[in-house]
């Protein structure tokens, strides 16, 4: 059998190893990564800190305010927030796939400075961050090979 190939020639199984890895990373390397459709849809992610405050706190002084200017972004679909008694806020904006997430990144940004003079003095100090983001990292894992086996492409 062709185990038993492998199994006498030790040194045989290693270069086909070595070949097959090889051919793989060539191979990966070489992908046509633009031509995927989008699996998830562009996200936008704000966060602002309010040092010594609590999570009702945040949420009336920090979060709301931004919420209130950041919804209606054009191709919004839905957005999420959430206050912490550490004192974070935090607002992901969740866009139509399709979406351009940088100019959505921009528009983000001008309405978070728009809500910025009404925020609390020490959140302002601090600064709000505004970053696009990939909401699924495991998306990197949903490309399967043809045998049906769960062997990864990393795109």
């Amino acid at each position: 059998m062709i185990a038993e190939t492998f199994i006498k020639r030790p040194v045989t199984a290693i270069v086909i190893s070595i070949v097959i890895v090889l051919v793989g990373i060539i191979s990966m390397f070489n992908l046509a990564i633009a031509k995927y459709p989008d699996i998830s849809p562009p996200t936008v992610a704000v966060s602002a800190n309010f040092i010594g405050a609590d999570a009702a706190t945040v949420e009336q002084t920090t979060t709301t305010p931004m919420e209130v200017q950041i919804n209606g972004s054009p191709g919004m679909t839905y957005i999420t927030s959430g206050s912490s008694s550490s004192g974070q806020s935090s607002i992901s904006v969740v866009y139509d796939l399709g979406t351009d997430i940088d100019i959505a990144t921009v528009d983000v940004q001008n309405r978070v400075n728009v809500a910025l003079p009404t925020l609390p003095l020490q959140v302002q100090k601090l600064g709000i961050t505004v970053l696009k983001r990939n909401p699924s990292p495991l998306a990197i894992f949903a490309f399967y090979s043809p045998h049906g086996t769960h062997n990864s492409n990393f795109i």
